[in-house]
């Protein structure tokens, strides 16, 4: 008997956090006995375990700037539309190929707007196949704050027209949808809450000792985050921790000649280099991490307990990682500094307060998030639509 089948469509714009949880889910999937098709359609991320799955990996496009108000290709050229239906038959001849029993859609109807020229068409195919997969939409816990009624209504059409359900993955003890997305009601029969999506198994296994008791600093896997890299360097000499390894990792989307700059500041006890794909080890045996506010990093910390400090990113249009720390911070999980208060010698003073006294690790948020969403997709992966 064959292997039921799920095609899962992801875009990254400008960190790799979509795709890194999207990563993190088919491998739940695949443990589970299904067949997984992810469809990347951003930048090539060399730190990604696509081990399990089937990865495709479309021409590539990005943000092009923090504001996301365009889209550019891997050359850093405006998208045109001779790209746009390269991408759009590619990802039809890639449903045709599949037929999936399950279609996953990452973030959209509640995002990725840009991408409609693509996705419309593949949702109206999936609509249409026979036998019709189930289509899902995939979404984090927080939604970017528009301010704008008549997008949240296109939301709602979009997703009463071409979904069958929206998976969740928070937890709404911490935050509920509807904090971010005041039409969730209008949608209620369709959210599912999946908790958290942790990968609990790495967590679990990593081992070794690399980072212990370093200072570890990321900021993603993205190409922002530079500022927060060169202040931790200028703080550390401030600190009563200075005499520790800190190793700063910079994300693989950032220019090389800002790494290039960044490596100039080694010194004894100072490493600069890229991401590295054993990062939750690197955290497990920290003795500080210091990060930016992304989804997956945050989850990373919590899943191994790591003391941390986060400057949540708040570029562009960008509110959720504010609202999500701030959040954690509340439970006393985390301490932050907000991205337009980050100073040198605020850093210096929060990372020895940090120190002396670290955050609570005792966590109540349900992390469970990958396993619960493997067992609903299986579910409908092998029952299909429920009328």
């Amino acid at each position: 008997m064959s292997k039921p089948k799920v095609l899962f469509y992801v875009q990254h714009l400008l960190g790799i956090g979509h795709v890194k949880r999207a990563a993190t889910l088919a491998r739940a999937m695949t443990a589970k006995g299904l067949e997984v098709t992810v469809v990347s359609g951003g930048d090539d991320v060399p730190v990604l375990d696509s081990s399990g799955m089937t990865f495709v990996q479309l021409p590539s496009v990005r943000a092009n700037d923090r504001s996301f108000d365009g889209l550019v290709d891997a050359d850093g050229n405006p998208v045109d539309d001779a790209l746009k239906e390269e991408r759009t038959q590619k990802l039809l001849d890639i449903f045709n190929e599949i037929q999936p029993n399950v279609l996953m859609i990452e973030l959209y109807p509640f995002g990725r707007r840009q991408l409609r020229f693509e996705l419309i068409p593949l949702l109206e195919a999936a609509n249409k196949a026979n036998p019709r997969p189930h289509i899902v939409s995939s979404v984090r816990d927080i939604l970017v704050e528009k301010n704008k009624p008549h997008r949240d209504a296109e939301m709602i059409e979009k997703a009463q027209t071409y979904f069958d359900d929206v998976l969740v993955h928070g937890d709404p003890s911490l935050i509920p949808f509807e904090k971010t997305f005041n039409r969730a009601k209008d949608i209620q029969d369709m959210l599912h809450y999946t908790g958290y999506v942790a990968d609990q198994d790495w967590s679990k296994k990593a081992t070794g000792d690399q980072g212990k008791g370093e200072v570890v600093v990321s900021s993603g896997s993205g190409a922002i985050g530079k500022n927060l890299l060169r202040t931790v360097l200028k703080a550390r000499p401030l600190t009563s921790i200075s005499d520790r390894v800190w190793r700063i990792l910079v994300g693989y989307s950032m220019a090389d000649e800002v790494f290039d700059s960044l490596k100039l500041e080694e010194t004894e006890g100072v490493i600069v280099e890229r991401a590295r794909p054993d990062f939750v080890t690197l955290l497990k045996n920290c003795h500080l991490s210091i990060s930016q506010g992304g989804y997956n990093t945050l989850m990373e910390i919590l899943a191994t307990k790591a003391n941390a400090i986060a400057v949540p990113y708040a570029g562009g249009h960008e509110t959720e990682q504010t609202l999500r720390v701030k959040l954690l911070e509340e439970r006393g999980l985390i301490r932050q500094i907000p991205e337009d208060q980050l100073t040198v010698e605020r850093l210096a003073n929060t990372i020895d307060a940090v120190v002396l006294q670290p955050i609570n690790s005792s966590n109540r948020i349900d992390m469970g998030g990958a396993e619960k969403t493997a067992e609903l997709i299986l579910n409908w992966a092998h029952y299909g639509r429920i009328n």
